[in-house]
């Protein structure tokens, strides 16, 4: 076979084809392969089999990143398939017909959103690359630690593929990990039949626990370095979220959460300094502002656009940045896959094809800030500012910003540079973490804690009565078993600041009141509504909201939980026939997209 010609619009990777410019990010893994004249030592067009490709640890390097690469070009499909068919997007006039039937639930089986087959074809990627590294370490052209690490990276992004299409296709997945020659060989029923999704969940569990490496690269390896201001480690799925993630789905709710506070926990040891209490914990800094502000306190005319929350967006790959996200893939202009993502949201020098639910945005607003005074005054801004930090009217159209703001100027509403499509894709940060490990605990009975994560942090659910001081025996869940005992501690006399001091909840991070229960008697159905709330309000638009929607009617068996937010969002917007895609929805089987590969 040729290697294809190098072009910057193509994203190509097969594993039995490779050439240095299709590989993402191109320059950066030059650099990052130290020797270009040893590690890629043939010229374009030089045809290439497995032996000339798999040669050392450098190769490993590139299939890696190979993967991750083609892994892009699936942005825009994973943000359609994972928000428009929940209830916070909503396709715009510019939409054609295919993403009108993704938001109706009224999907043909030759809808192009629809179809597993780019699923399929990357991880049929996965399973080449991963089998050519079973025979690096045989032949000892991988050392041990490199084969684990790479070979356990490739295979949890195929777990989350899996994942992926049992979300969006229910009971018809089959489970393939063969390295097979085309993606058609899959249709063959006879061989890989379809899979209940209770089966597929303990399959992806079973495989993904015997991986042989669950952390991230290790500082100083080939895969864990900062080129270009890009901390390459943030690339790549991390693997203990993902297996909270499938312990979450499968009800396996303690397991879940222990994997869960391993990540939160991350920088929870060696030296004690700012990040041991803030990274992944939500933690309040002096040195950096995730808040939701204002310039001037109680004054809606004064929210800060400049710093606090919506920069977490926006920002560079700093100390700052990596704090919030935990999974995170750059776009660069100067690299294949273009940005996708510009194209769906925009409607400057994009498409503009989804846009915001009037749904979301009624939430948005019927939120309530938290008090302050201002002179002599005490009132509260009556709605969530995140949904001003989080979209924007341009062109008199409403607009998704969250992906947009490395390209259009907050300031301006106007393109930094037209050309220059630069952004990110993000995939996981710390409210993700925080709201499903809350879920996690609630289902685990643990009610109060949950709410501590939602609202105003461990110390605050936790704190000492009016007038104690003393709080050896507060702002903690010591005596719960792990994974639910806190140490958030802040006292004087005598002196504590445990792990968990600093820690807040979301709610109080986006200055809002917090979320209350009002009967105990069914604390766990209300906290979970008020979890499944706020990750809309916090996590609109990011690829969370139809997982989300399923996960809880599943646990719940209760179709309506799914069905009477996807009427109202039809309804506020005024598309379709609500009441009948609501009916339709009643029925589980209507959740799944057609297979048809």
């Amino acid at each position: 076979m040729k290697a294809r010609p190098n072009n910057k619009q193509t994203n190509y990777y097969n594993m039995k084809q490779l050439t240095i410019k299709n590989i993402f990010p191109a320059a950066a893994l030059l650099i990052l392969l130290g020797s270009c004249s040893k590690t890629f030592d043939l010229k374009p067009g030089t045809e290439l089999d497995a032996s000339q490709m798999y040669r050392n640890v450098y190769d490993a390097d590139a299939a890696v990143m190979g993967v991750y690469g083609k892994f892009m070009g699936m942005a825009d499909r994973y943000i359609i398939l994972n928000e428009l068919r929940g209830d916070l997007l909503e396709y715009t006039n510019n939409a054609d017909e295919s993403l009108r039937q993704i938001s109706t639930h009224n999907v043909s089986e030759d809808n192009p959103y629809a179809s597993p087959r780019p699923f399929y074809e990357l991880i049929l990627n996965c399973n080449d690359v991963m089998k050519n590294f079973m025979i690096m370490r045989q032949k000892n052209t991988l050392k041990e630690a490199e084969f684990n690490q790479r070979y356990s990276d490739v295979a949890c992004l195929r777990s989350f593929l899996y994942l992926q299409l049992g979300i969006h296709y229910g009971d018809q997945v089959r489970y393939v990990t063969d390295a097979l020659e085309t993606v058609d060989v899959v249709k063959n029923e006879s061989r890989f039949p379809a899979i209940k999704f209770e089966v597929l969940l303990d399959s992806l569990i079973n495989f993904t626990e015997r991986i042989p490496y669950k952390d991230q690269y290790p500082a100083g390896t080939t895969l864990n370095i900062t080129l270009d201001g890009y901390p390459t480690n943030n690339f790549f799925i991390n693997k203990k979220c993902l297996l909270g993630d499938l312990y979450l789905w499968k009800g396996n709710y303690t397991k879940a959460a222990d994997y869960y506070r391993q990540v939160m926990e991350t920088t929870t040891s060696g030296t004690v300094n700012e990040n041991y209490y803030t990274q992944f914990k939500l933690g309040w800094s002096t040195t950096f502002n995730h808040y939701v502000s204002y310039t001037r306190a109680g004054d809606a005319s004064s929210l800060n656009y400049a710093d606090g929350w919506r920069v977490i967006f926006e920002r560079g790959y700093d100390a700052h940045f990596t704090k919030e996200w935990i999974w995170v893939l750059p776009f660069d202009n100067k690299f294949a896959p273009s940005n996708s993502l510009i194209n769906l949201f925009s409607p400057i020098g994009g498409k503009y094809l989804v846009k915001p639910s009037q749904a979301i945005v009624d939430n948005w607003n019927t939120q309530q800030q938290r008090p302050v005074t201002v002179a002599g005054s005490t009132t509260g801004i009556p709605y969530d500012a995140r949904g001003s930090l989080s979209t924007r009217t341009l062109g008199g159209q409403p607009v998704a910003m969250k992906f947009l703001y490395n390209y259009i100027n907050y300031a301006t509403n106007l393109p930094v540079d037209p050309l220059v499509r630069n952004g990110k894709w993000f995939l996981y940060r710390q409210t993700h973490l925080h709201l499903r490990f809350a879920e996690a605990a609630n289902r685990d009975g643990r009610y109060r804690l949950a709410l501590s994560f939602l609202n105003s942090g461990i110390g605050g659910a936790f704190a000492p009565p009016s007038g104690v001081t003393d709080v050896t025996n507060y702002q903690n869940t010591l005596s719960y078993s792990y994974p639910y005992n806190f140490d958030a501690r802040n006292g004087s006399i005598p002196y504590y600041r445990g792990d968990w001091y600093r820690h807040i909840g979301i709610r109080a991070r986006a200055l809002l009141t917090d979320f209350t229960v009002n009967n105990t008697a069914d604390s766990l159905l209300q906290v979970e509504n008020g979890l499944i709330n706020e990750g809309a309000l916090e996590n609109a638009f990011e690829g969370t909201r139809w997982p989300d929607l399923v996960r809880v009617a599943l646990h719940r068996n209760d179709p309506a939980f799914l069905a009477d937010k996807i009427f109202a969002k039809l309804q506020k917007d005024g598309v379709g026939d609500a009441a009948a895609v609501r009916a339709k929805l009643m029925s589980r089987s209507n959740w799944y997209l057609p297979f048809k590969l």
